[in-house]
């Protein structure tokens, strides 16, 4: 798992062009304010980890949620991070349980358009600890 996470500002997406022929149509434009924004990348790897990676994973995004005590993260799928990705399936089965583990414990939780290209602006606060690049 490779994450790039953001304390956001502002987040706004919207689904630009379908690159996974069987997920469903969707045309969402949205924003959240004050967000952790999380753009990770599942590879193929972690499925045989995937309690550690798990685990690992919602421990480092409510740790840089709570320094700026912020309770809405969304999650980007951005395989561009390289390395070796999982089967879509597999990532998409991943993000939900992390949503769905955030939301148990308090967040407010968005999952960007999976199997999209996506069109978005980020404004990002200046801080070094803003921008966090994690390899789990």
């Amino acid at each position: 798992m490779k994450l790039l996470t953001f304390q956001a500002k502002r987040f706004w997406w919207r689904s630009f062009s379908k690159t996974l022929d069987d997920v469903e149509d969707v045309q969402v434009e949205q924003e959240v304010l004050d967000a952790v924004v999380v753009f990770y990348q599942i590879e193929a790897a972690d499925a045989d980890n995937r309690s550690s990676v798990f685990r690992q994973t919602l421990k480092h995004l409510k740790w840089l949620a709570n320094k700026r005590e912020m309770r809405r993260i969304v999650l980007h799928s951005f395989t561009h991070l390289g390395g070796d990705n999982a089967p879509p399936d597999f990532a998409l089965e991943l993000t939900d349980e992390l949503a769905t583990r955030l939301r148990d414990t308090g967040y407010e939780v968005w999952i960007t358009p999976f199997g999209y290209f996506n069109e978005w602006d980020l404004s990002v606060y200046g801080e070094s600890l803003a921008k966090v690049w994690k390899q789990i």
